[in-house]
């Protein structure tokens, strides 16, 4: 029996270095994982983790790819020995915290080039020949902060909100190919995320007025007390993308890791004015009190309370 063939990108640590790993032990065998990576050196501790999980002989493999160098991304598909990839997980990414005027153009166009311009690249790559063999699988690591806009996560958000309307476009179009896209929607996780954010906090702190000081102040309490006491494992996040993305019978466009945002998710469409939620988002974040629940005329006629885990990235 043919096995599922999977290519994962961003598989460093992570929800990527677990998704890669939970295929690759599946019970079932059924799986054949490429796990990729940009830097081969970092593929220390998914080789440690695949043989502690005792992973079969030829169910994982590394293979080097950047998504920010369409050659990069082009070589890991040919060295695909099956000669196809049934299913595809856009993972890589790199986040950016900080007030939007501290930020670098460099800084700026990084995040950009890998969440939207490289998960555009590979899908560019491995799209064509799904299409053409009439079936295929596009797995996507989403986020709250795609659906929502979170304080000093400007450009994430605007990188996050991209991929949304990728994806969802994707989605309307390839059903008569028999491809299917879903993203798997993550609140705050538990990884190396925000140790690897890209450009560094303190230092450009410095540029900014005190008020927005005083306010990224804030929000970086509330940053810790959420992934402290609301973050997610990776596991958790693996699950869903293992039992509702390569195995679901009917792909839906978005599952969810966690309902705890779905609220202020809601809200935004129940007030298309965009108030209730840039209210409510704002008392969740920048403030001590317990947020209020927004009345039922602000909120398109249901009481939607803003949850404590409202503002924290992927």
């Amino acid at each position: 029996m043919d096995r599922t063939v999977v290519l994962i990108t961003g598989c460093s640590s992570g929800i990527g270095l677990h998704l890669a790993l939970r295929l690759a032990s599946d019970p079932s065998q059924s799986f054949k994982v490429y796990a990729t990576l940009r830097d081969l050196r970092a593929q220390g501790p998914l080789w440690e983790a695949a043989r502690s999980r005792g992973c079969p002989p030829g169910s994982l493999e590394t293979l080097q790819l950047d998504v920010r160098d369409a050659d990069s991304v082009a070589a890991a598909r040919a060295r695909v020995t099956e000669g196809r990839v049934d299913v595809l997980v856009c993972n890589a990414g790199r986040g950016l915290l900080g007030p939007l005027e501290a930020h670098t153009a460099g800084s700026v166009g990084s995040v950009l080039d890998v969440n939207v311009a490289g998960t555009v690249r590979t899908l560019q790559a491995f799209l064509p020949d799904m299409k053409r063999r009439r079936s295929g699988r596009v797995l996507v690591t989403g986020s709250m902060g795609g659906l929502m806009g979170l304080p000093f996560n400007a450009v994430y958000c605007a990188s996050k909100f991209a991929i949304e309307g990728l994806c969802e476009s994707l989605a309307v179009l390839l059903p008569p190919f028999g491809v299917h896209v879903s993203l798997i929607e993550c609140g705050p996780v538990r990884t190396a995320f925000l140790e690897k954010l890209e450009g560094v906090v303190g230092g450009v702190l410095d540029g900014a007025d005190a008020e927005t000081r005083h306010l990224f102040s804030r929000y970086q309490r509330h940053l810790e007390r959420i992934f402290r006491e609301a973050a997610q494992d990776p596991e958790e996040v693996t699950e869903v993308g293992v039992g509702r993305g390569p195995r679901a019978p009917r792909p839906a466009l978005r599952y969810f890791s966690t309902e705890s945002f779905l609220p202020l998710a809601h809200l935004r469409l129940a007030d298309p004015s965009g108030c209730s939620y840039v209210a409510a988002m704002h008392r969740a974040v920048f403030t001590e009190e317990p947020a209020e629940e927004p009345t039922a005329a602000a909120s398109g006629g249901s009481a939607l309370r803003a949850p404590p885990a409202a503002a924290a990235p992927q």
